[in-house]
């Protein structure tokens, strides 16, 4: 759910930067008045910049999660964090990736001239939902698939030294509580990140 979260908020974030950016270019009136072009530079730089910037908390936490149970509790609280990883990821994967294709051809249905058609309440209403749907269906809903993965792979990768530190509980503790720190700074960072995007852009 946090991995959903931070890939959501992360898209909302930059398209609200690349609306700022697209919005100071059409200010003055040059492009629409055909007498000059648009500078796609700055856009693809706050993309990828974005992206980059963005990837590191979700991805910090899809590692870091597995080594906070397996050293901080136990391999077999590993074990069933991973089982519970996959049972709920997979069906949250497929809910987001349903609700969002929902929401998006629920729009293109009214667009089509149902329930009022271009510019109703509901057509209004539609936009909303598919601001929220393509996040779902394009963002959060397949990076879950990766995310078990990963969790999975970390957690086969560490699996021999956490069985052979379970008896030595400083070690253990200092890796968990390194781990944790990490993973608690990269989200609290990531909450932070407002307009950081557009200053560097």
């Amino acid at each position: 759910f946090l991995f959903s979260a931070l890939a959501i908020r992360a898209v909302g974030r930059t398209a609200g930067v690349v609306v700022q950016e697209v919005r100071s270019q059409f200010a003055d009136g040059g492009i629409m008045a055909g007498t000059k072009k648009p500078d796609y530079g700055p856009v693809i730089d706050i993309c990828t910049k974005a992206s980059l910037r963005e990837l590191a908390t979700p991805a910090l936490l899809a590692v870091l999660t597995p080594v906070v149970i397996g050293f901080g509790v136990s391999w077999q609280a590993l074990g069933a964090f991973l089982a519970a990883v996959i049972l709920v990821g997979q069906l949250m994967a497929n809910y987001l990736s349903n609700a969002g294709g929902a929401w998006d051809n629920s729009k293109k249905y009214i667009e089509d001239g149902h329930h009022g058609g271009k510019g109703s309440d509901a057509h209004k209403a539609a936009v909303i939902g598919d601001t929220v749907g393509d996040p779902f269906k394009d963002t959060a809903g397949p990076a879950l698939n990766p995310l078990i993965k990963v969790m999975n792979l970390v957690s086969l990768l560490i699996l021999p030294a956490i069985i052979n530190n379970q008896d030595n509980d400083g070690t253990r503790f200092a890796v968990a509580g390194a781990a944790l720190v990490v993973l608690i700074g990269a989200i609290i960072f990531s909450g932070r990140q407002t307009s950081n995007i557009k200053a560097t852009a």
